[in-house]
């Protein structure tokens, strides 16, 4: 049994029923032989018939992505309302509006508002994705039909076309390769190679990794060189292209942790308050024989004081000053939750090119019988040196460095261009780093090509391996210089240049080189050189395949971005692990994160090793590994649900389409925004303006700033709301109201939008990248934050009572009582908000006592707001409050003093006792 009938399903065709070969997912056309493709396609050399093209068409459809119809943009904006917290939102307006308080109630309608049509605008942007790869596929195609070259729109080729491809096309549909002449393909945005893959015809093994596939050619790459021709074996969906589109669409976007923790929170808040409200209410008819009226009216004022309604209004303020700064950092936040669930990240799964490297590759070593000489620099920019052994050289005093550099910048068909203070390349990317090479050893680039006039060239092929080219010199020498695989260069040679001459070849020698230079991650290209006789003018391969002089050995890698070395540093003091996956080959990938210090002892999986392993195993693997390498989409995508799965919260990077599922369903979808395709940004929450890993760590820093600034909200606004348990208490012991509820909303309204909001200006705090991250199913109201809640509340509930109880015992009007109790919990509010603002380490600091600038326009807008409270008539007449003495204006003061210091001693003691418990 042939490979053809091991394992095959129906493909309709006119004559008669072909058979589809089908394995994993359908894709085994990489392992067939070109005649075997044709056959079981029903195709032949000269393409289809029109008719039978026309028929395959009608049975497959356009070659085009599947598009989906999108909701409506009225369902969109209804769907924005249906969350827990805006309903309670709206049932705090509701009561608001309820006593009269129509100023508040519009506030918070507005917040309502605003938060959907911002999520109006940004819902749905997932689905753009899916557009985005649509229009990776070229308009126009070149065919062979019945014998004869034509141009037609892309969305007509069928299975089984004969498909031309030239230098500059974009391909059009998944093609087995039938031929191919210097072919290569850049395929970065299917499988993150770094460099255009060369093209074969001859099948590989079926288990091949996407990347490795040589004799396919995929729909939406790019034809970097070179031509081919290749028959179409998937369309429209059926391409890899299309498998992402539809994986894309299935893939579920998870809640983020705010989101999770705000619903819970909304919940939890929601019960007690309708809870404590209704028992209240009871208490009061029924117990302290209230009127209905008063009983409804004290519990409004519990109700409003308990529900903080300003509460959402600050967090989204919070989140927004997180996103201006985030973008100063290059890291522009597209989905406003995402900013704080950076801060939560434990793991970080990186693509390699473009992120932790340059995306530029630059020749690292070079080696030659004088031993290995490092080359300095950074990507393709022509500026540093050349060490050997711990020593400067000088190209020009190294006669085997000056020639093999010589050869790569002659042996070369590309070139590099300065351009805004940056180099662009011209050409092929590893070509453009040996001209680099050879500018760094002092050759100018176009004086020495004029010098050495090219005569002829052999073009590199994948059949033959190796390019060269004939140079006529000044005086009449002719030379041929070769590169290319090492393993058919050196077969090529029987001399090796020497400092003085040459030296016989030792073959076996020049092996283990190539594969030091290979295990540690690095591209390898040998040169070599020969002589011609005077007045050669064309080069045949019989000219160059045999008596060779080898020059040496140029390893090139995409070096890592040395800000990045240092961000992977910062992530590992902060407890973040960082993971690469990469469609690179493994030694590449493992070179880098050796050099980038991923971990200490790096551990590699290939997409090979995690298709052999269970759900378990591939946890347990996930969790361990610190580099995926040879992936495809499915293995990211099955990595980050793993990762999840095991607890972890995951920022997914990418840049291309095979990274947008595990965009899309990463916790935070990290996209590159000056090389990222517009899939991939569509599918995530940021895109970093800079392609630049250092900014995903500036992000996450500033992330965890965010949630510490929501966590000191919360801390704040809740205890501050503590006037429900003020007049819960005074019903209970039937006690007068120490104030009314019209006094309450004053509270609230005057705090909320002036002091919660200066929270959300707090700048980092210095250990927040000292810290471990926080577990993604941590809740927002922790013990110790319930503990400070409560004990800030009992603090200020018993201030209250004592400035009551005290104003009443003096013979004090009640209404002067209340005055004084308004403005005792106001004072109180504004101390503890300075205590607050350090939630990790002492506010008794100068820093912390200068505050903000936020913090001092806040504080001096609430002083002004109650002196007008106190002291002017209107408003007096609103709030029924009265003036109040210098003295008791002092008594207050002392009591906010007395306030903060008991909190700051009691931050101070949990510290101990909490490092206390860590040591133990």
């Amino acid at each position: 049994m042939n490979r053809l009938d091991a394992r095959t399903t129906a493909w309709p065709h006119a004559e008669a029923e072909v058979r589809r070969p089908v394995a994993e997912g359908g894709r085994l056309w990489h392992a067939l032989d070109a005649a075997d493709v044709l056959a079981a396609l029903g195709a032949s050399p000269k393409g289809l018939s029109p008719d039978e093209a026309a028929r395959r068409l009608r049975a497959h459809g356009p070659n085009r992505l599947p598009e989906h119809a999108p909701h409506s943009a009225l369902r969109r904006f209804l769907l924005q309302f249906h969350n827990l917290l805006i309903y309670v939102l709206l049932g705090a307006g509701a009561l608001s509006a309820l006593i009269g308080h129509g100023t508040d109630a519009l506030v918070i309608l507005a917040v309502v508002v605003i938060n959907a049509i911002i999520g109006f605008m940004q819902e749905g942007r997932a689905e753009r994705a899916l557009d985005a790869i649509r229009s990776m596929i070229d308009p126009h195609a070149s065919v062979i039909r019945d014998g004869q070259r034509l141009t037609l729109p892309a969305d007509e080729v069928v299975p089984g076309d004969l498909v031309m491809l030239e230098a500059g096309d974009r391909v059009p549909a998944d093609l087995r390769l039938l031929k191919a002449r210097s072919l290569r393909i850049d395929e970065a945005a299917l499988t993150g190679e770094s460099v255009p893959v060369d093209k074969a015809v001859t099948p590989v093994p079926e288990k091949s990794a996407l990347g490795d596939r040589f004799s396919m050619a995929f729909s939406g790459t790019f034809v970097a060189a070179g031509q081919g021709t290749g028959v179409a074996v998937a369309t429209g969906a059926g391409t890899e292209l299309g498998r992402i589109s539809t994986m894309i669409g299935q893939v579920e976007r998870l809640a983020t942790p705010l989101v999770r923790q705000m619903d819970r929170f909304a919940r939890q808040i929601t019960l007690a308050v309708l809870v404590v409200s209704a028992l209240v209410f009871a208490y009061a008819v029924m117990v302290q024989s209230y009127t209905l009226g008063d009983a409804f009216m004290a519990v409004v004022a519990i109700a409003a004081s308990a529900i903080p309604e300003g509460l959402p209004a600050v967090m989204t303020i919070t989140l927004a000053v997180g996103v201006q700064r985030m973008a100063q950092r290059n890291a522009i936040v597209r989905r406003l939750p995402a900013v704080e669930t950076l801060g939560s990240v434990s793991v970080i799964c990186s693509d390699k090119t473009g992120t932790l490297t340059r995306n530029e590759m630059m020749v690292s070593e070079v080696v030659t019988t004088g031993g290995p000489i490092a080359v300095e620099g950074v990507g393709y920019r022509p500026v540093g040196g050349f060490q050997s052994e711990g020593r400067t050289i000088n190209p020009f005093n190294d006669r085997i460095l000056e020639q093999i550099s010589l050869a790569a910048l002659l042996c070369n068909d590309s070139d590099l261009r300065p351009a805004d203070g940056d180099w662009i390349v011209i050409g092929d990317p590893m070509e453009a780093a040996l001209v680099s090479l050879a500018i760094k050893a002092g050759h100018n680039a176009e004086a020495s090509r004029s010098h050495h006039r090219r005569l002829d060239a052999i073009p590199f092929d994948s059949r033959h391996r190796y390019m060269a080219t004939l140079h006529a010199r000044h005086g009449g020498e002719t030379v041929a210089y070769v590169k290319g695989a090492p393993e058919r260069i050196l077969a090529m040679c029987d001399r090796v240049a020497a400092p003085h001459g040459t030296w016989p070849i030792v073959v076996e020698e020049w092996h283990e080189r190539v594969q030091r230079l290979a295990a540690r991650g690095q591209r390898v290209l040998a040169f070599a050189c020969r002589s011609l006789p005077e007045g050669a003018a064309d080069l045949a391969p019989s000219d160059v395949e045999h008596g060779l002089t080898l020059l040496g050995l140029v390893g090139m890698i995409d070096p890592p971005r040395p800000e990045a070395v240092a961000a992977v540093a910062e992530c590992r003091a902060a407890g973040i692990s960082v993971k690469m996956i990469t469609g690179d080959h493994v030694a590449t990938a493992y070179a880098i994160a050796e050099d980038l210090g991923l971990a200490d002892d790096p551990k590699a999986v290939t997409g090979h090793d995690l298709d052999e392993l269970d759900d378990a195993e591939l946890r347990r693997q996930a969790r361990d590994a610190t580099v995926f390498a040879r992936t495809s989409p499915e293995h990211k995508l099955r990595l980050v649900e793993a990762l999840q799965a095991d607890g972890s919260t995951v920022a997914m990077t990418g840049d291309g389409v095979n990274d947008a599922p595990a965009l899309k369903r990463a916790d935070v979808g990290v996209a590159m925004g000056r090389k990222g395709t517009e899939a991939a940004k569509e599918a995530s929450q940021v895109v970093l303006a800079d392609d630049n890993f250092a900014s995903i760590v500036a992000a996450v820093r500033e992330g965890r700033t965010v949630y510490d600034n929501l966590t000191k909200v919360i801390a704040w606004t809740l205890p501050t709301n503590g006037e429900a348990l003020t007049v819960a208490l005074a019903i209970l012991f039937g006690l007068t109201l120490p104030v009314t509820p019209v006094q309450v909303l004053w509270i609230n309204m005057v705090m909320a939008v002036t002091l919660g909001i200066t929270l959300a200006f707090e700048p980092t705090e210095p250990d927040a990248m000292r810290r471990p991250p926080r577990s993604s199913g941590q809740r927002l109201l922790s013990g110790r934050l319930l503990w400070r809640i409560a004990f800030v509340s009992t603090l200020m509930v018993v201030g209250t009572f004592s400035i009551y109880a005290w104003a009443i015992g003096r013979g004090l009007p009640v209404e002067t009582a209340r005055t004084m109790v308004v403005n005792s919990i106001v004072v109180m509010e504004i101390f503890y908000l300075f205590s607050v603002r350090y939630i990790h380490g002492s506010s008794l600091t100068l820093q912390g006592v200068l505050g903000t600038r936020a913090v001092l326009i806040g504080v001096a807008t609430v002083v002004a707001a109650q002196l007008a409270f106190t002291y002017l008539p209107v408003m007096q007449w609103i709030f029924d409050s009265r003036p109040i003495s210098a003295v008791d204006g002092l008594v207050i003061l002392g009591l906010g003093i007395t306030l903060l210091g008991i909190v700051e001693v009691e931050k101070q003691i949990a510290a101990r006792l909490s490092g206390s418990r860590r040591t133990a």
